[in-house]
């Protein structure tokens, strides 16, 4: 590249439903909620990230909250785009007599569609990517998670992100198999809003499904280091007057075992597929959980426990499949299997 790379930037983009994160320089320079806030009348872009975030839920007749992708992959093209853009503009602050062309890698869901991939691709380069090059999400994990992806032996990796969970056996620098579920952070948020719903006749909205599922989310209804009460508040679905509700763990754990029980079902699917040999390697090595998803306490206790493989949880799981985009992006000429 010498005299001209800075002419060309060069950023790793992990486009998430719920977080979207840039990496630069080996540096994460945006994490930010993939969401944007536009003008209904003239779809001019109003904020993005966790202003719009802020908004969300909150809204008047003129401004929309969007959330570009639903389910891992992008369902409103131009709102992506726009977010897209937005987000790289965050990194390139300040006056500039020109903007770089971009070389981008990009994460996508394993199972994604020709089509879906076609639209990732597109709003990248309407968004100002020159080489965009796409990898899947649970190789850049494991490549994130410090896993070498190219040695003759088997790993697995569960990536539990906003909208899909993605499980894959990785060897030789390719997914021998792999599995994606559309059962993830967004459908734990929902199954929290209607648990409140039928069993509290309390109203709550996205967000503070979303606050329960962290301060109290729990996978197993039995903790060693339990957390303490959340307080909700909102109105009685009957009488519409405010009331507080204090949620336990063993609450959360009790409304979400239904969608984790397909997520462990979805794992003994793809272990079912996995050639002996691998198989043999991944008990003995462990099971690598990433994404938000790996936060829910005591998750990997309960796959261990179930499936009698260890389960362990990647250090800063939020940021593994960004850090694994970023090493693919340096090494765009080494691994084979990133997609023009």
């Amino acid at each position: 590249m010498g005299l001209f790379s800075f002419l060309t930037q060069e950023i790793a983009i992990d486009l998430g439903t719920a977080n979207t994160i840039i990496i630069h320089n080996d540096k994460v320079v945006v994490d930010e909620p993939s969401i944007v806030a536009v003008d209904r009348n003239t779809k001019k872009l109003i904020a993005i990230g966790e202003t719009a975030r802020q908004m969300h839920g909150k809204t008047h007749d003129n401004i929309a909250t969007i959330r570009p992708l639903r389910d891992g992959v992008i369902a409103d093209f131009n709102a992506a785009e726009q977010m897209i853009r937005g987000m790289i503009k965050l990194i390139n602050k300040g006056p500039r007599l020109f903007s770089p062309s971009l070389r981008m890698v990009v994460s996508i869901p394993s199972g994604s569609t020709e089509v879906e991939r076609r639209a990732v691709r597109d709003s990248s380069e309407h968004a100002g990517g020159r080489d965009v090059y796409m990898i899947y999400e649970p190789m850049a994990a494991a490549i994130g998670i410090g896993l070498d992806v190219e040695a003759p032996e088997g790993c697995m990796v569960v990536d539990i992100g906003g909208g899909t969970t993605e499980i894959a056996v990785i060897a030789l620098g390719g997914i021998v198999c792999n599995k994606s579920v559309r059962v993830a952070g967004d459908g734990f948020t929902s199954d929290i809003q209607s648990y409140m719903r039928h069993q509290h006749n309390i109203k709550i909205g996205e967000r503070t499904a979303e606050d329960i599922k962290i301060f109290v989310g729990a996978a197993l209804p039995d903790l060693d280091d339990a957390p303490a009460d959340f307080v909700v508040r909102g109105p009685n679905i009957m009488t519409s007057l405010p009331v507080e509700i204090p949620i336990s763990y063993q609450e959360v754990a009790h409304c979400l075992d239904k969608s984790l029980t397909k997520i462990e079902a979805a794992i003994l699917t793809v272990l079912e597929q996995t050639p002996p040999e691998l198989y043999a390697d991944i008990v003995q090595k462990g099971v690598y959980l990433a994404g938000g998803g790996a936060l829910l306490r005591g998750f990997d206790k309960r796959l261990t426990d179930k499936i009698n493989i260890n389960f362990r949880v990647a250090e800063d799981p939020l940021h593994a499949v960004a850090r694994g985009t970023g090493v693919a992006l340096k090494n765009v000429e080494r691994y084979q299997f990133l997609m023009r």
